[in-house]
């Protein structure tokens, strides 16, 4: 039988964005461990799949990928201590600089994805160059069947073509992101199927040329 995400880690989730204390935390510590070791023994398993087609990734496990659950609220107006969702970077969390594969579970929010997320400008830069350089391939990309069924890029745009390229570029409307993310919304239900784990494998796979076009096109960024 193939890892799975329990219906119990949704309604751990669940419960703690209603009681998001230290408090309530602390008296539920044993039903979080539950939770977070369903999550790292799913990510376990997501990382075999992916080494697959990204052999560097099969070298990798849970701890390297999944993030921490408490927040940094050092410079948030909400305090909130915990998150309310797991979150792995799957290409490792050393590689936060570089596109990446993405898992996020969140009761009736969860998603796959892929891309640079708020990237320096420097690698913004790269990555618009990068798309006027090379169009037809960024075209491709974005347009091939297998990634048009999964994924969407919802990003927040300036309202202008940046200054230093064409506005009258035929993809000038990608030169206005402001990062680039490719995501896949996940519903509740798929999340606890028995059929997830190969589901997200060959949605994260069809992500493979967008995020190898991105990687190409910051090589060279110091």
């Amino acid at each position: 039988m193939s890892a799975t995400i329990h219906k119990q880690t949704l309604q751990f989730l669940t419960a703690l964005k209603k009681h998001n204390d230290r408090d309530w935390f602390h008296a539920n510590k044993e039903k979080y461990d539950l939770a977070k070791g369903n999550f790292h023994q799913f990510v376990d398993a997501m990382l075999k799949e992916l080494g697959k087609f990204e052999p560097y990734i099969a070298e990798l496990n849970a701890k390297d990928c999944v993030f921490r659950i408490n927040r940094d609220i050092r410079f948030s107006k909400d305090k909130s201590p915990y998150k309310t969702n797991f979150g792995a970077l799957l290409s490792g969390k050393m590689n936060m600089a570089k596109s990446a594969y993405y898992l996020h579970i969140e009761p009736n929010g969860s998603f796959l994805a892929g891309g640079i997320h708020l990237p320096e400008p420097k690698v913004l830069k790269a990555i618009r160059q990068e798309i006027v350089y090379n169009s037809e391939a960024f075209s491709n990309i974005i347009n091939e069947k297998i990634f048009k069924k999964y994924y969407a890029l919802e990003n927040e745009k300036l309202s202008k073509v940046p200054q230093g390229f064409d506005k009258e570029h035929p993809l000038a409307e990608y030169l206005k992101h402001k990062e680039m993310i490719a995501i896949h919304y996940v519903k509740d239900e798929d999340v606890l199927s028995e059929k997830f784990l190969s589901y997200a494998a060959n949605a994260l796979k069809a992500l493979q040329p967008f995020n190898h076009f991105l990687n190409d096109a910051i090589s060279d960024v110091s």
